[in-house]
């Protein structure tokens, strides 16, 4: 009988390794972290919605980014969490920031290290919100500004990439224009393109100390009903200078990383967020799951949509991981 016989390329590990179509290498992984004002050199505060991440003092990021290198580590993500918290935001674009002293540590340790800076005033202002607000309106475009001296602040401090997350109209040709201007024509932008209004950032607000005051972030973060309107905001970036695209969160949305990678050259990055990686821990603590399988299987998946770069609290596993294959 002559029929289809597709287990013979399953039969042995080196087989099944051949003939792999989707892999996850250091190369694809960012690793992001939270770095935390502080005085106390030994400072690393436990998160507790997102086992195995921690807010810590620069020395202590050093020390961790170090371990994280020496296993693969190419890259990573930086958010702050400042002393300090004003309507303005104006940690956010200080020259002596917790985010802009952080990256000079790193940049002075790894040069070769590349560093992403998340662009959003979330993190610093007393408020919570991701822009400037007139009563209780985020308000767009005086928002802007802010968001371009924030970009140069951290391109001047060493940051190899700028990614916006804030979501608000026209800030790729903003800070486009205001990168140019001080000679950072160079530095690329990681747009945050496709950035869904989701409940998955839970933990996250907890890691950041970034949840609103007040509202939500519905008015600029895309509702998770649309898929379509991605495309209109993933071709908006672009025209503005985008250099990536980047789909937040990442496994809710495997269609809409697939939709962009159809659509645009551009490499595609994707987020899997504080709320994905903590459900995957809290499950393989309780042990539902084979959390180590899970984190493969997710990663995997995320990469087959079409992602080339992805944004994971798994990164520092991954990699220890890998090293021993």
């Amino acid at each position: 009988m002559d029929f289809f016989r597709g287990r013979r390329l399953r039969m042995t590990p080196a087989i099944r390794s051949m003939v792999a179509e989707t892999s996850i290498e250091a190369r694809n992984l960012i690793m992001p972290y939270f770095v935390a004002e502080t005085d106390d050199t030994s400072f690393a505060k436990p998160i507790s919605s997102m086992p195995g991440q921690f807010q810590l003092s620069i020395p202590k990021l050093l020390e961790r980014v170090g371990k994280a290198v020496d296993n693969g580590m190419n890259s990573c993500m930086l958010f702050g969490i400042p002393a300090h918290k004003d309507p303005q935001a104006s940690q956010a674009y200080a020259d002596d920031g917790i985010v802009q002293q952080a990256m000079r540590a790193l940049k002075d340790a790894h040069p070769d290290l590349c560093v992403v800076a998340d662009t959003c005033l979330c993190e610093y202002t007393s408020h919570g919100h991701c822009g400037l607000v007139q009563g209780e309106e985020i308000v767009n475009d005086p928002t802007l500004e802010l968001l371009a001296k924030t970009a140069v602040s951290q391109a001047r401090a060493g940051a190899d990439i700028i990614a916006p997350s804030d979501m608000m109209d026209g800030r790729v040709a903003v800070i486009r224009e205001a990168l140019d201007l001080e000679g950072f024509t160079n530095v690329p932008i990681m747009s945050y393109a496709v950035k869904y209004a989701s409940a998955l950032y839970g933990p996250f607000r907890e890691a950041a100390e970034g949840a609103p005051k007040f509202g939500d972030r519905k008015s600029h973060q895309m509702d998770p009903a649309n898929a379509r309107e991605g495309l209109r905001e993933a071709e908006a970036d672009m025209l503005e200078g985008a250099d990536m695209l980047m789909v937040k969160p990442a496994g809710a949305y495997l269609d809409v990383i697939r939709t962009l990678r159809d659509n645009f050259a551009a490499p595609i990055a994707a987020y899997q967020v504080s709320g994905e990686y903590s459900m995957i821990k809290a499950a393989g603590q309780l042990g539902w799951i084979d959390e180590e399988k899970v984190m493969w299987e997710s990663l995997i998946a995320i990469k087959r949509a079409g992602a080339d770069i992805i944004l994971t609290y798994f990164t520092e596993t991954a990699l220890e991981l890998l090293n021993k294959k």
